[in-house]
């Protein structure tokens, strides 16, 4: 085999392949330990639930979203209830102008079902670097 002029000869690396894949797993190790896992937690309401209960869940959904969480708001129908779809439409309205601060409205009520169902979104806050 010639080897042209002012051209380096091929690079040949030996190693220890059990530490190369030693070390790859340890670096996927610690990949995976750096990734955040977002739940979907879910309260479920219904067209009657008084105010008062209404906010027990309210505050579950508001510590889940300040975790970090996802929440699903569903509110289900039985019966004739499903002909005041509006009731339901305002009650998820509530709910997300009390979580306003902490949240914001990723899939807007929709039906599905014999439910209405929302999803909200934890709300992003830049970090503040610490300073030295």
């Amino acid at each position: 085999m010639e080897v042209a002029p002012n051209s380096e000869p091929p690079v040949c690396r030996v190693m220890d392949f059990g530490k190369f894949l030693y070390e790859k797993t340890k670096k996927e190790r610690d990949a995976k330990k750096a990734q955040t896992k977002i739940e979907v937690k879910e309260i479920r309401l219904r067209p009657k639930t008084n105010d008062y209960h209404q906010g027990f869940k309210v505050r579950d959904a508001r510590r889940w979203l300040e975790e970090g969480n996802k929440v699903k708001v569903r509110i289900r129908f039985r019966g004739r209830e499903i002909d005041y779809v509006d009731l339901a439409l305002q009650d998820l309205k509530e709910v997300a102008q009390e979580l306003a601060d902490v949240a914001t409205v990723e899939v807007p009520p929709a039906m599905e079902g014999r439910s209405v169902l929302m999803v909200l979104a934890p709300v992003r806050i830049p970090k503040k670097k610490e300073t030295v």
